[in-house]
């Protein structure tokens, strides 16, 4: 793989961050991306919900809201790869400017809201998808949606014949009111009406939910024993935090939104062994938050994560990234003595 990231950067960082995603997109659809030859190695294959994923490292969301640049992604190399947040309609999210760069930690605070094109575009470029390889799709709200469950029912009957998994995404930091759907009663009614809408359209589609980083010890059990009442397939932990740490500089101090990036890995990686102990082994985990190396992913594996995801990493380490991921992953779990991937998985807790 030739890469010009290290000459490209300098130039995409010299542009607001959102242009610079934009331009990213454009060249990405215009197929001016790297594409990588290399198989991965056998030992990071994982099966879940009847699914073969060659290696665990995954896109999160957020970088392909609008299911435009899933084949290139997978042509990088990812295991797999997660659109969205999409939702029913159209919108263009909060104001501009809404995401910053925090340079020295190679972090991001974003307050982009659920923008998107809707779900019309998405399932149209889904129902259209020639790329082998795993695709998931990430289901929010309207901001000005009366119903939430209606929504994300909306999302999953109409994506559930289309996706590989579905994620039901109610952790943003950045449409109101939307992490308040965390507690047990409204989680177990969007549960039900998710599931119901995939029974409707006639498919077997995993339904996976995203959850915050910012939880108490209640809120975990709670989460969780709600998500294994309702049959819940998996747990995404977790999205971007409103903390912030004592070193951020003072001109970001103010912006609201969710930090992301390795000063997330730390809190995001505990609060997945946590959730992994209550969960004892009765639901698959993907871990993100913070990932940007091999002994990143590691972490989050033996915090009992199956899949690992990453997005903010590849605004400042560049495509490279993934291949690096992969083969340090592999290194480590050789070293300890594992026979695959999945022998790993909860090996730290």
């Amino acid at each position: 793989m030739v890469d010009l990231f290290p000459i490209v950067r300098p130039l995409l960082h010299r542009l607001n961050p959102e242009t610079a995603h934009d331009v990213t997109l454009r060249a990405l659809k215009m197929r001016l991306g790297p594409r990588v030859g290399a198989s991965d190695d056998p030992i990071l294959a994982i099966d879940l919900w009847g699914r073969h994923f060659p290696n665990p490292i995954g896109l999160a969301a957020g970088f392909d809201k609008n299911a435009e640049v899933f084949g290139p992604m997978l042509r990088l190399g990812f295991g797999f790869v997660e659109v969205g947040s999409v939702t029913p309609q159209p919108q263009a999210g909060n104001p501009k400017p809404r995401l910053m760069r925090w340079h020295q930690r190679e972090a991001l605070i974003n307050r982009i809201g659920f923008s998107g094109h809707g779900l019309d575009a998405v399932e149209r470029r889904l129902a259209s998808r020639r790329a082998d390889g795993i695709v998931g799709a990430n289901i929010g709200k309207n901001k000005d949606s009366q119903s939430a469950e209606q929504d994300y029912a909306d999302g999953v009957r109409r994506l559930a014949p289309l996706a590989d998994y579905l994620v039901i995404n109610v952790s943003s930091p950045n449409t109101p009111g939307l992490r308040d759907l965390q507690g047990a009663a409204p989680l177990a009614a969007i549960l039900a009406a998710a599931q119901a809408a995939r029974d409707e359209a006639s498919a077997e589609t995993p339904i996976l939910l995203k959850i915050a980083p910012d939880l108490t010890d209640k809120d975990v059990a709670d989460i969780v024993g709600v998500a294994l009442g309702s049959g819940a397939d998996g747990l995404i932990v977790a999205n971007t935090t409103v903390a912030r740490p004592d070193d951020l500089p003072g001109h970001l101090a103010g912006e609201a939104g969710g930090l992301s990036g390795p000063p997330l890995m730390e809190a995001s990686t505990r609060l997945l062994a946590d959730v992994a102990r209550h969960a004892a082994k009765r639901l698959p985990l993907v871990g993100v938050g913070g990932v940007a190396s091999g002994a990143d992913a590691y972490a989050k594996v033996k915090a009992g994560a199956s899949l690992v995801q990453l997005y903010t990493a590849l605004a400042y380490r560049g495509p490279r990234l993934v291949t690096e991921i992969k083969r340090d992953l592999a290194e480590c779990v050789k070293r300890d003595g594992f026979a695959c991937l999945a022998d790993a998985v909860g090996s730290g807790l």
